[in-house]
């Protein structure tokens, strides 16, 4: 755990700005030891990872991609999820929340990069898909969530944060101030997501050290 830097960023970020810790690959105990530290918002790939450290004290977010299989223990368990990619998942997490009576906060992901290992909605869909899912009376979306681009070009990155920036600028005239949330920006482009509109980071590395994928 960097525990400096993870000091460091909880001072600096934004009063606007929400930091989630993405503890992906993370024991309990290092999510304790951010817990500690100031992080109140975890982020999960997976959703066994989440369900095998999920502690009520804590505000969980489901960050990856969500098999329409795994909707089921992802919403009993889940604060929000931050990947809806698909009008299939939004009528699984639809079906499931109706099942347990709970209202699912929900952010919209964007294929901003248009790259075709990545999963999310295409930019020019997007308005149209957030309207289709105005039927389903058990999701909240509240926003935007994208990845940023595979490169070091400092301007592609900033080219695609700033188009984010504008749909989610057209989602919020479209749909009011339910849209609230501008999930971009991680360890290594945060501070460029910031600049150009992000209301909250997802950061693993810079807070936690590198990870060891082998364990």
């Amino acid at each position: 755990m960097n525990i400096e830097k993870t000091k460091q960023i909880l001072q600096e970020l934004p009063s606007h700005v929400e930091l989630i810790a993405v503890s992906k690959t993370r024991t309990k105990e290092e999510v304790d030891e951010a817990y500690r530290l100031g992080c109140r918002t975890f982020g999960e790939n997976k959703v066994q990872e989440l369900v095998a450290k999920y502690d009520p004290k804590y505000t969980w977010h489901l960050i990856g991609h969500l098999q329409r299989n795994k909707v089921k223990d992802a919403v009993k368990y889940a604060d929000m999820i931050e990947s809806l990619d698909s009008m299939r998942l939004a009528q699984e997490i639809e079906k499931q929340c109706a099942k347990i009576d709970k209202v699912m906060p929900v952010l919209v992901e964007v294929n901003i990069s248009q790259e075709e290992n990545k999963t999310g909605i295409a930019y020019e869909e997007c308005i149209n898909f957030i309207k289709e899912c105005q039927q389903f009376p058990h999701l909240d979306i509240q926003g935007l969530m994208c990845v940023g681009p595979l490169t070091d070009n400092q301007a592609d990155i900033e080219a695609c944060f700033e188009s984010m920036h504008t749909l989610f600028q057209e989602a919020q005239e479209s749909f009011g101030p339910s849209i609230r949330i501008l999930s971009m920006g991680m360890s290594d482009d945060y501070e460029l997501a910031i600049k150009h509109g992000s209301t909250m980071v997802r950061l693993g590395t810079i807070l936690f050290g590198k990870r060891d994928y082998t364990i």
